[in-house]
């Protein structure tokens, strides 16, 4: 996989560009080497139009003149979306499957690339949710799976459930969100993909992170490049495990995040980074 991927969600929920933009918003990662576009069937606005950023992934990559067989497509089932704003949870074996199976039809593939239960649901026993996932596996419906918004214990469960095929788990981390660091160990330890959702602060606060985080933006003119730059090479350096998914609306904003790995931070910076 590329070192940055793409994370789908700000074009599809509240304040999302036109369907154009979105479009090319996603050919522009492709084009600047990005082969993880991350997504959700949650990832819509509107109650009638689950699925409506796996529809836009579909769309870019039919449209896209490159190798469409070397992008990687992880979407998440489990978190719904009602229509009026709000996010609930449903871990329930028999809807992940169903929902697994209309992700599948919307991305027009014979198998989902990786398929990732996306939030825990306290209705359910974890046991249960990640065995529809196991389930999925075992039936060729998805080709890897993973977690997200997991915590130590829940990550070394799933994985002793998968039977040691866990391979990725996705949490929020960024600079102002840090508590997923011991989860990032854990990854880091078992040689698993560690995929920080928000990584730039969310829709609304990447745009501010330089004037949020002045060490950040300070190392960023050192260099020539952006904040947001920065901190995608601040998390690289923690860990070969670590591929952030940034969010991104515009094409050139997901362009200056695809450079971050040419970004090498010395030991000094990285050590006022924490």
């Amino acid at each position: 996989m590329s070192a940055v991927g793409l994370g789908g969600m700000p074009m599809s929920i509240e304040g999302r560009p036109d369907h154009a933009r979105s479009i090319s918003t996603i050919i522009a990662a492709l084009d600047a080497g990005v082969t993880l576009i991350d997504t959700a069937d949650a990832y819509h606005l509107h109650a009638d139009e689950v699925g409506h950023n796996e529809t836009l992934i579909a769309q870019a990559l039919a449209a896209w003149n490159g190798d469409a067989s070397a992008v990687l497509v992880a979407t998440k089932g489990g978190h719904l979306r009602p229509g009026d704003g709000s996010w609930t949870l449903n871990g329930d074996p028999a809807y992940l499957k169903q929902a697994a199976e209309a992700s599948l039809k919307r991305l027009g593939v014979d198998a989902i690339g990786l398929y990732q239960f996306h939030r825990p649901d306290p209705k359910v026993p974890y046991a249960d949710s990640v065995g529809a996932i196991r389930d999925l596996l075992d039936e060729g419906k998805i080709r890897m799976a993973g977690i997200s918004n997991a915590d130590p214990g829940q990550i070394r469960q799933a994985q002793e459930i998968l039977g040691g095929r866990l391979v990725s788990v996705q949490n929020q981390f960024s600079p102002a969100f840090r508590s997923s660091e011991p989860e990032l160990r854990l990854c880091n330890e078992l040689g698993i993909a560690f995929l920080p959702w928000s990584p730039l602060g969310g829709i609304g606060k990447a745009g501010e992170l330089g004037s949020r985080f002045a060490r950040f933006a300070e190392i960023g003119r050192d260099h020539g490049v952006s904040p947001q730059q920065v901190v995608l090479a601040w998390m690289l350096a923690k860990s070969e495990q670590v591929i952030p998914i940034p969010g991104a609306s515009r094409p050139e904003s997901i362009t200056d995040s695809a450079k971050a790995p040419e970004l090498a931070l010395s030991e000094a910076e990285l050590r006022d980074l924490g």
